[in-house]
């Protein structure tokens, strides 16, 4: 073998206990990915008690509409956090410091930016989402205060990615739980009011998350700034570089919500049943998400750290327990989710349309072994920089599933859902696939080859 084992990666403890490692760095991420979900839980819950079904429209219309506007930016924690595990397997400290402090900039920056210039532009986003009249204004009012923590949200980002690329799983954690706990007694006191404060409805589960979110950003960076460092010298950062993931980003990000926007348009064109029973399966597909890529980001700063000290045995070895691992929980969730399928049929879907619902969601069960692997290729290949090839993969795999997705809505079949959520699983399938072939045997100038 060519590769050299440098001092750094030796001392790393998953050369001798790699399940363990593996294991205790994953379960915070778990958690900080569930608990990170839960702001907009609460804020449901608290609005859901107010007169009328107009306040939880416009909160729900201000949640995706604000959600979307960040999907562009998700570099500065991906890109970030690959930086910095390779940086940290090299023993570059130096340019860690210099990377996250220019993911923290471009975070500030951009989010000031966005907060700026979509303030002119709320009322044509809200209409987007079919909102109209009273929760038209409210779902402004929810995203004119939401958008004054769009900074605070992005340097967020930018931490979790610099302190996982080190493998400090648990700060995220605190941070994530810590915007929870504070966030559950502002909603409560603003969206109600108490004595002297006057209730603010809507407007006041915004400002309570726009509180708690700056609050979990200073942390974030005090965090930072004692475990890894910011600085203002920022010379041979390698700027570029980070914009040039995230572009591969933007691009592979905009290629998935096209093809979720088309499966969600077609489901609801074939009624209201359908429409319901897709809205349950995918909020449910997208919570099983949170498991999978607990495993992804964990993997990707372990092959970051080994690549970046020139271990690409133990980056190749990292890969082959992410997705054994990946893989043996997507066969637990499969079971779990034909176990709890009545359970979860009672909790989300109207009684009319569980009969389109129960088929549906045995081909999603089914299907999350592959899902699984799908996720775990991608943070491998993350943590090896292999942008490019996942924007290319994505963006094949999306093209042969819209094709198949307007295929169904001319050929109008019975049981239209399987026949969408079977098109997901050779979504899925491609890019699983696509990113296994990339490691094992390792087609193209793939990072991990030849081991």
């Amino acid at each position: 073998m060519s590769d050299t084992h440098t001092s750094s990666s030796a001392r790393h403890s998953y050369i001798d206990k790699p399940n363990r490692t593996l294991i205790t760095l994953t379960i915070p991420v778990l958690f900080s990915l569930v608990a990170e979900p839960l702001t907009g839980l609460a804020d449901t819950a608290f609005v859901a008690r107010m007169p009328g079904s107009e306040p939880v429209a416009a909160l729900g219309i201000g949640t995706v509409a604000f959600s979307s506007m960040f999907w562009a930016f998700t570099f500065l924690g991906i890109g970030t956090q690959t930086a910095v595990a390779q940086d940290s397997g090299g023993g570059d400290r130096s340019h860690s410091v210099k990377v996250l402090s220019v993911a923290c900039l471009l975070a500030a920056v951009i989010g000031l930016m966005l907060m700026l210039g979509a303030m002119w532009f709320l009322e044509p986003i809200a209409g987007i989402f079919g909102a109209m009249g009273q929760v038209n204004d409210l779902a402004c009012d929810y995203m004119t205060y939401r958008l004054m923590g769009a900074p605070a949200v992005l340097i967020s980002l930018a931490c979790f990615g610099g302190l996982r690329g080190v493998q400090d799983m648990r700060t995220p954690l605190y941070v994530a739980v810590g915007i929870n706990l504070i966030n559950l007694p502002l909603d409560w006191l603003l969206i109600f009011g108490i004595g002297p404060i006057a209730p603010m409805g809507v407007a006041g589960a915004a400002i309570a998350s726009t509180v708690s979110q700056w609050i979990g950003a200073i942390w974030c960076l005090l965090a930072v700034k004692s475990s890894i460092g910011l600085t203002w010298d920022m010379k041979g950062a390698g700027v570029s570089k980070l914009m040039k993931v995230g572009g591969d980003l933007f691009v592979r990000t905009g290629a998935v919500l096209i093809y979720l926007a088309l499966c969600t348009r077609v489901a609801n064109r074939f009624g209201a049943d359908e429409g319901a029973a897709f809205q349950a399966i995918r909020q449910f597909f997208t919570f099983s998400a949170l498991f999978l890529d607990a495993f992804a980001i964990t993997g990707q700063s372990l092959v970051g750290f080994f690549l970046g000290s020139n271990d690409r045995f133990q980056a190749k070895r990292v890969a082959k327990s992410v997705c054994l691992w990946s893989f043996g929980t997507g066969v637990a969730m499969c079971v779990l989710m034909l176990l709890g399928q009545e359970g979860v049929a009672w909790l989300l879907v109207p009684p009319a349309a569980y009969g389109v619902f129960a088929p549906g969601w045995i081909v999603v069960a089914l299907t999350q072994p592959i899902g699984s692997l799908s996720f775990a290729t991608d943070g491998i290949h993350w943590g090896a920089g292999d942008f490019r090839y996942l924007r290319n993969s994505m963006i094949i795999a999306v093209a042969v599933s819209c094709v198949c997705i307007l295929a169904i809505k001319a050929i109008h079949p019975d049981h239209v859902l399987v026949y969408i959520w079977l098109t997901t699983a050779l979504w899925t399938f491609i890019r699983a696939g696509f990113g296994f072939v990339r490691i094992w045997p390792g087609i193209g100038k793939a990072p991990l080859a030849n081991i």
